[in-house]
């Protein structure tokens, strides 16, 4: 498959300390792919410069064939890469309705004389974006809430809202950050199930995650970073066996089986 987001020699660093040092990844169209790595191996970062919310010091960022480094994130947005945060951002004085058609705005390029008048290309739009966030809180399973301010919802709650809204304009990829961290069990199952059903309407989607469970048994790619690098990648079941990985996240090389 074509790889959709290709990263290469990607650096930064933060007063001298190199935070990622010419990592390198990429994800293809349609797959779902686990970023992991022991905590301090550059895994935020780089997904902070991918989605422009960091500048890279050097390396190269290309997205569906177009060079992204530079650009801002609601730039990159607007190219169909969109992302969750691991601190999750909602509205919470609004309805879940309400939350994603403020996410949707940015993206109607209709002007401010279309939204005062109420032109019939406005309401239009309205009518798909309002059509778009409901099939995405039903996907979600919040449709019992949909009219209720985002502030009753639970930490779980508040990540599926937070991920309908990065799927709002239909993104080609979505880089998630943490999607159950701090979640229960009985959620992450959950979780894992809508990220499935999202794949198969051919959405992308980049985790970064320290539930190597929730990676293993979801992804179909793994790409594990080690100090600022990538350390090794492949399917789920070959990088558990990659015995690197195990020294990365304990720091000791493990023991050598007796003969």
């Amino acid at each position: 498959m074509t790889a959709l987001l290709e990263v290469e020699g990607l650096h930064k660093a933060f007063r001298g300390v190199r935070a990622v040092d010419g990592a390198s990844l990429a994800v293809r169209a349609g797959s779902i792919t686990g970023l992991i790595g022991p905590n301090g191996s550059g895994k935020s970062t780089t997904i902070d410069c991918i989605s422009g919310f960091q500048s890279s010091d050097a390396g190269t960022i290309r997205f569906d064939g177009q060079d992204l480094r530079g650009l801002p994130p609601q730039a990159i947005a607007r190219r169909g890469l969109t992302r969750t945060f691991q601190d999750v951002r909602v509205y919470d004085g609004y309805s879940l309705l309400d939350n994603l058609l403020v996410v949707d705005k940015p993206f109607q390029g209709l002007g401010w004389s279309g939204a005062l008048f109420r032109s019939r290309a406005w309401r239009e739009r309205r009518g798909r974006a309002e059509a778009r966030a409901r099939e995405l809180i039903e996907l979600v399973g919040l449709t019992r809430l949909i009219d209720a301010p985002a502030v009753v919802l639970s930490y779980g709650q508040k990540k599926l809202l937070a991920f309908a809204a990065a799927m709002m304009s239909e993104p080609k990829l979505v880089v998630l950050d943490e999607p159950v961290a701090g979640v229960n069990p009985t959620r992450i199952n959950e979780v894992a199930e809508i990220l499935r059903r999202a794949n198969r309407g051919g959405t992308a989607f980049l985790i970064v995650e320290h539930n190597v469970d929730f990676i293993s048994a979801l992804c179909d790619h793994v790409i594990v970073y080690d100090r600022g690098r990538k350390l090794t990648e492949g399917p789920p079941a070959a990088v558990h066996r990659d015995h690197r990985v195990l020294e990365a996240y304990l720091g000791v090389a493990p023991a050598e089986p007796v003969s």
